[in-house]
């Protein structure tokens, strides 16, 4: 089983219509959104929810008024200031840290475990789908991203299907790390600017960190041409494969717009020929055992280092 993990160092990229491109291509594969902070690959897929899970982490204390007895020492205890003078918690301010809870003389304060959101297991046009929505403000956005591959990859060994295609966050925080380990490969989508130059750099250090194998595809690259060359060439001068260029063309926003991907809105437009033609080329790798190779030997180089590094 092989997964593809589509990336950008920022949000707005066309990273997720171009991954629900993908969706349109490829066969017998199961579907991932594990941009969690912000999903919206169903907006596109339009899902049939079949499983729903709620998902918990964290924990936020609470104050149970007929126990206490207002002696003050939780409120001197938390650092946070999250329990007012009527001994009721904030729980935007508190940060589950447990003090008051270890040190509450009468057992007042109990510790509900926090409901962040919920993941899903769905069926659409194009293949089941996993993926989730976590709530506003809600923390440990990487724990439900791992809970999201993890269940994709169970629904892909009881389906039988060879390729997961996940739809990575932006950046490169904890959810991207989650997102991003023990992937087969890796498609960063850059666009022809300046600092999109400087995060392709940031998201290859890391796919490099986690000895997961890039490949890139410029976005709007008629934009800036020369920007488009120099992203081309700093990618070449670090072994990494340009997989193709997509114009700009308001028919891909279109598209999203009516909830569909480019193939079922315009499949002979140049943006529907170009993504062809990047998904042919990430196929011939992936079914060549090129990016496992390449897997394989980034892995190796890391097992010498840490051996050289301990002698």
């Amino acid at each position: 089983m092989k997964e593809l993990v589509v990336l950008s160092g920022k949000g707005g990229t066309g990273k997720t219509a171009i991954m629900a491109a993908f969706a349109s291509l490829a066969e017998n594969k199961i579907l991932c959104d594990a941009d969690v902070d912000a999903a919206d690959l169903h907006l596109i897929m339009a899902p049939d929810i079949l499983r729903r899970m709620d998902f918990y982490s964290g924990f936020t204390a609470s104050i149970d008024p007929d126990r206490c007895n207002a002696c003050g020492l939780c409120r001197d205890l938390c650092r946070w200031e999250a329990i007012d003078e009527n001994y009721k918690v904030n729980p935007m301010d508190c940060e589950g840290c447990g003090v008051c809870i270890h040190f509450c003389p009468e057992a007042a304060i109990d510790f509900p475990e926090n409901l962040c959101g919920q993941w899903f297991v769905s069926e659409t046009r194009f293949g089941p789908m996993v993926h989730a929505r976590l709530g506003i403000a809600e923390e440990n956005s990487g724990k439900l991203v791992s809970y999201v591959r993890s269940e994709a990859r169970a629904l892909a060994e009881g389906r039988k299907s060879n390729l997961i295609l996940t739809d990575g966050p932006p950046g490169i925080g904890c959810p991207v790390i989650a997102s991003l380990g023990s992937a087969t490969a890796a498609l960063i989508v850059v666009e022809p600017t300046a600092s999109g130059i400087h995060d392709m750099q940031r998201v290859v250090d890391l796919a490099n960190h986690f000895k997961v194998p890039v490949m890139i595809c410029v976005n709007k690259y008629d934009l800036n041409f020369e920007l488009t060359q120099t992203i081309e060439k700093s990618a070449a001068q670090r072994g990494i494969t340009c997989l193709g260029r997509i114009p700009y063309d308001s028919v891909f926003t279109n598209a999203m717009v009516n909830a569909k991907t480019i193939f079922e809105y315009s499949p002979n437009s140049e943006v529907a020929i170009s993504i062809r033609n990047i998904w042919s080329n990430i196929s011939k790798m992936l079914d060549s055992g090129e990016c496992i190779d390449a897997k394989n030997k980034l892995e190796e180089e890391q097992h010498n280092e840490n051996c050289y590094t301990v002698g």
